[in-house]
């Protein structure tokens, strides 16, 4: 576990809920752990939520899934911030972390701030996090509003000068640093870690050893390096996974490592390279759920298309009733098993083979809070 996610824990632990609504939290938790320990394809009220707040977005990345079919096929809109509030209702006081970001540019919901305002209402304990690509003309002028509410604001970082506007096409390498440089320092002292998240694609993996000055050069603390996930990618296949076992890309995250420790003022975390593939590596059925902007709970942040899955309408039947219907409760069960789902395949949790990368570095499997 990252040094950061430890800070997390315990921020968190500093400010559990308090009275009877204590006494729900440890309920939960009990619930939890119980249906965890007799296998039960049953789930407790989740610790841990991602509400899509919208997928509309200011870019296009050759990264990002909304640019491919099912991307195409979606249905677009922003989650009406009442029903945002009915579903936080309802996980608290038993969630520990709400993420208020999804396929869209968070920072396009006019409501982020009342949103954020309204979770913090409930709880100075629950952990929040959003990612931006830092190319709004308000982003500065926003994320830094929300720097002293918020715990974690990731921004979207992959590649450097030309790279960078390759991979995430409607950009402006210039404007989106001057940016970053203003979100860090306006957040120095405050309560959000500032952190870059760099999807390797085989058009930038070559710079992750820049990234990491960049983020040193720019004030940001944290960087995170995941692989490109093609599960909702339909213009490639697995056979995109090689790149990430070639010997070059393991030189080159090896260096991108020496790179972080010779100037020591930047965490580094990567994906976890080394857990054996398969549906069992992936903890999306049991925690970290995903509801889209219009309230459909999907399996994942990775494949977030109600169209291709989703379990149910968490505003019409509410957020327990859609995490324990028929349908999840077989998807839980295939996760017993080890047998992937149709939906899955190709997600580089089940179709990557692991890998050793032989870095002593923490490892991220999912959404970094």
């Amino acid at each position: 576990m990252s040094n950061r996610r430890i800070s997390k824990a315990i921020k968190r632990l500093k400010s559990l809920p308090i009275g009877s609504d204590f006494f729900k939290y440890s309920y939960n938790k009990a619930k939890h752990y119980s249906y965890k320990f007799s296998r039960s394809t049953k789930v407790a009220y989740p610790n841990s939520i991602m509400l899509e707040v919208t997928n509309h977005c200011n870019l296009r990345c050759i990264t990002c899934p909304r640019e491919y079919l099912y991307g195409h096929e979606m249905a677009k809109g922003f989650m009406p911030i009442e029903q945002l509030k009915k579903v936080v209702d309802e996980a608290y006081p038993y969630v520990d972390s709400i993420g208020l970001t999804g396929l869209g540019e968070t920072l396009m919901y006019k409501q982020i701030e009342e949103a954020v305002d309204y979770i913090r209402c409930k709880s100075k304990g629950i952990i929040i996090f959003i990612s931006i690509n830092a190319h709004l003309p308000n982003s500065v002028e926003v994320a830094s509003r929300l720097a002293d509410k918020i715990d974690t604001i990731q921004i979207s970082m992959d590649g450097v000068e030309d790279i960078y506007e390759t991979v995430r096409l409607k950009s402006d390498y210039s404007f989106f640093i001057k940016n970053v440089a203003a979100i860090a320092q306006n957040a120095k002292d405050k309560r959000a870690d500032i952190m870059f998240n760099f999807v390797a694609v085989k058009e930038n993996y070559h710079q992750m050893a820049e990234v990491v000055e960049v983020a040193v050069n720019t004030g940001v603390k944290y960087l995170n390096i995941t692989p490109f996930n093609v599960a909702s990618v339909t213009a490639h296949n697995v056979g995109y996974y090689k790149l990430f076992m070639s010997k070059d890309f393991k030189q080159q995250l090896q260096k991108a490592k020496q790179k972080a420790n010779e100037l020591g003022n930047v965490d580094f975390t990567v994906w976890d390279f080394k857990s054996k593939e398969g549906f069992q590596k992936c903890n999306f059925p049991w925690s970290h759920y995903y509801v889209s902007w219009d309230g459909f709970m999907t399996p994942c942040c990775a494949k977030p298309f109600p169209k291709e899955l989703n379990f149910g309408n968490v505003f019409k039947d509410g957020l327990l009733h859609c995490l324990n219907t028929d349908d999840y409760q077989h998807f839980r069960q295939q996760w017993y098993k080890n047998e992937t789902p149709k939906f899955c395949e190709k997600c580089h949790m089940i179709d990557m083979p692991a890998i050793d990368m032989q870095l002593d570095l923490p490892s991220i499997e999912k959404p970094v809070y």
